[in-house]
């Protein structure tokens, strides 16, 4: 581990693949093999998914390095695996990654063929002009499709069928054959050791003790304790005062060299001093920066609020510690009606506020609610000026807007050939553009859309899901703002609107949802001691009505016999106290009845 390796002696590549095509079983057998870890040291499967919600949901949520030595032919090779997440929303993280390679291994589970993510994956490799190693794994399932799939990723990729790999990583079949042809395959980093350094931000995550880890790809020059750097995009300078490796323990090395992957500790205690995608370089260098780097920008956005009002503070320091460790998430603070003090949070899309509300009640122990997620907006009003919002509540009077805009989507639906018409209906029936169809094989099909992000944030994935019984899968990728005829849904209660229920959504739909939501508040909303109003309202024409009976007290029930005057004037008493009472009453929405009218469908 001392000894330098030789540039050309260096491989670095990634592994991209649809969920649960066994990218992580296949990094567990590529450690063993390569004797990075021996069997005592698994404490459980999937080592380089590090977190019990990545293994318990199957997925990788975080990319991790890892650096592990191979010997072929009499030479001793430098293998860096950069593991990445395959989620569309984390596309981004995947780019950096897949930047910080020459060569991605494309996984394609052999029985199940290619999926939607599988495709983007790709793509994305494609445009980094990477060498891209077609594997098809669990071959030695009974339903595997070896030949088929092979001709299925030659069709829709353009990757020589006969150059497919084909492996089983939980039995370990074709490994070697594996390990070789990354070595023959994927090329040799091309930095100048001599330049001054620069060094590509794959990764960051956050330490109690030493501050901020950055996971590094030097590309130009060297790095060793003592060198002062400094990140590009935000200016912040720092001293190195450890580099290492990841084996796949953070292990410490006297310095990191062009071409390889490792970590630098710099007692960074800010992470906003650090950006995924970023350029370290020596200090005053003048070096330029590496190219692709961007912010992530949240598409949808939620409130979340403690269940319990006292654990406001709690929750407020909870996101602080979680946001440390996952900067591309934001929140601010927000006030609800509804639900008292909270925060608005903006996401990378619907996986990432589901994980981020799972690590937030994990790691600190809190119950917390959500709101119904929605997407930002873009405003124009009538003097021109543009306005970007991400709750219904800043929307501004209708009387002012000359549009509004949503964000659209290109979707990518994976599908067998028997579900093709009722997968079309679903996407029609939520205003989507039909682009093409493109046959994989005589047995699946791809559709491309282009449709409106708030359409698919809510139930869409489910909805697809049970119409081709679970073997249809989907990807989008964000393609901008278009205006849309979207009006602003507000919702009364006793004749006092409610912010927390309103929404945004569109003119032709607001009537049937608004009808629905209406319905779902009167089953839900208890009854008072005067009868409540629920309205649906667009500007200031109600558009649907529902009322809360009054609870009825028999104020009758002492008067045996006797004049009936007596019991009119204690019944007029009684409906004049009820006027009196609806005026200056308050009505309470549970919470229960808050959440269960935020989930209802938008058919």
């Amino acid at each position: 581990m001392s000894d330098p390796t030789p540039q050309n002696q260096i491989r670095n590549f990634s592994i991209i693949a649809h969920v649960d095509h066994g990218k992580s079983t296949l990094a567990d057998k590529l450690l063993l093999r390569t004797r990075t870890l021996g069997a005592r040291d698994f404490r459980h499967d999937q080592i380089l998914d590090d977190m019990d919600i990545e293994r318990e949901r199957g997925i990788t949520i975080k990319a991790r390095a890892v650096r592990m030595l191979y010997e072929l032919e009499g030479k001793q090779y430098q293998l860096n695996l950069v593991d990445t997440p395959g989620h569309v929303d984390f596309s981004y993280e995947v780019s950096r990654s897949l930047a910080a390679c020459e060569g991605a291994l494309l996984v394609v589970d052999a029985a199940q063929g290619i999926g939607a993510q599988t495709v983007a994956n790709t793509f994305l490799a494609m445009e980094h002009n990477m060498a891209i190693l077609s594997v098809l794994n669990k071959i030695d399932l009974p339903t595997a499709r070896p030949d088929e799939v092979s001709m299925e990723v030659e069709h829709v990729l353009g990757l020589p069928a006969e150059d497919a790999l084909h492996v089983s990583a939980k039995a370990g079949i074709g490994i070697d054959e594996l390990l070789s042809a990354i070595i023959k395959r994927v090329p040799a980093p091309n930095g100048n050791p001599a330049a001054p350094l620069r060094a590509l931000i794959f990764d960051a995550a956050f330490d109690d003790y030493r501050g901020v880890v950055i996971y590094v790809r030097v590309v130009d020059g060297s790095v060793k304790p003592r060198d002062r750097v400094e990140m590009l995009s935000t200016l912040a300078r720092y001293e190195v005062l450890e580099t290492g490796i990841f084996h796949p323990n953070m292990e410490p090395v006297s310095e990191l060299r062009t071409g390889e992957t490792g970590y630098l500790i710099c007692n960074i205690k800010q992470l906003s001093d650090v950006s995924v995608g970023d350029t370290v370089t020596a200090q005053g260098s003048g070096s330029a920066p590496l190219p692709g780097f961007k912010r992530p920008k949240p598409v949808v956005f939620c409130g979340v609020y403690p269940s319990a009002p006292n654990d406001y503070d709690n929750l407020r320091k909870a996101l602080g510690k979680l946001h440390l460790n996952d900067c591309s998430f934001t929140w601010e603070p927000e006030t609800s009606e509804a639900l008292g003090f909270g925060f608005r949070c903006g996401f990378l899309g619907l996986l990432h506020m589901e994980i981020v509300q799972e690590r937030l009640e994990r790691e600190s122990g809190l119950h917390i609610v959500q709101t119904a997620p929605n997407v930002t907006y873009e405003v124009v009003l009538r003097g021109g000026k543009e306005l970007t919002i991400d709750s219904p509540a800043k929307l501004p009077d209708e009387g002012t807007i000359e549009e509004i805009r949503e964000p659209m989507v290109r979707l990518s639906i994976i599908t067998p050939v028997e579900n093709l018409g009722s997968v079309m209906s679903l996407c029609v029936d939520r205003h989507a553009e039909y682009q093409r169809t493109e046959y994989l094989s005589p047995e699946r099909v791809m559709l491309t859309f282009e449709i409106a992000l708030s359409v698919i944030i809510f139930d869409f994935y489910d909805k697809l899901k049970s119409i081709t019984r679970g073997y249809g899968t989907m990807d989008y990728e964000i393609l901008g703002f278009k205006a849309a005829p979207l009006v602003k849904l507000r919702i009364m209660v006793a004749g006092n609107e409610v912010d927390a229920l309103s929404a945004i959504i569109h003119n032709d739909e607001a009537q049937r949802f608004g009808r629905r939501l209406i319905e779902k508040l009167r089953n839900e909303i208890p009854r008072h001691l005067f009868e409540v109003a629920l309205q649906a309202a667009i500007g200031g024409r109600v558009i649907a009505r529902e009322n809360i009976k009054a609870l009825r007290k028999d104020v009758t029930a002492k008067c045996y016999g006797g004049d009936i005057s007596r019991k009119r004037k204690l019944l007029e008493k009684q409906k004049e106290g009820k006027r009196r009472m609806k005026s200056v009453g308050n009505v309470e929405i549970p919470q229960g009845a808050f959440f269960a009218a935020l989930k209802i469908e938008r058919d």
